[in-house]
């Protein structure tokens, strides 16, 4: 099948790779992604720093202030058990 196209768009490649079976919808992504990658290396340099490895999980979350208490969390539960119909569940 021979494609006559004047220009290549985007839409004109979505159009053709939509026609594409799964398999090789699959074999376009993979063929594609290291070129996009190694653009986007090359272009645009990493904005977020990386946090060290050594950081735990509460220190990652520590800027969101502290958890609320159990019993602040039973309240929450009480209040919206209470305020549920029949019809809610």
């Amino acid at each position: 099948m021979t494609v006559m196209i004047e220009e290549i768009t985007l839409d004109v490649v979505l159009s053709l790779a939509r026609q594409l079976r799964p398999v090789d919808k699959a074999r376009l992504v993979t063929r594609l992604a290291p070129d996009v990658e190694a653009v986007l290396e090359k272009n645009e340099p990493m904005s977020v720093t990386p946090r060290p490895r050594s950081e735990s999980i509460r220190g990652i979350l520590a800027d969101l202030g502290p958890a609320p208490s159990a019993e602040d969390i039973d309240e929450v539960r009480r209040e919206m058990w209470a305020s549920m119909t029949h019809e809610d569940a």
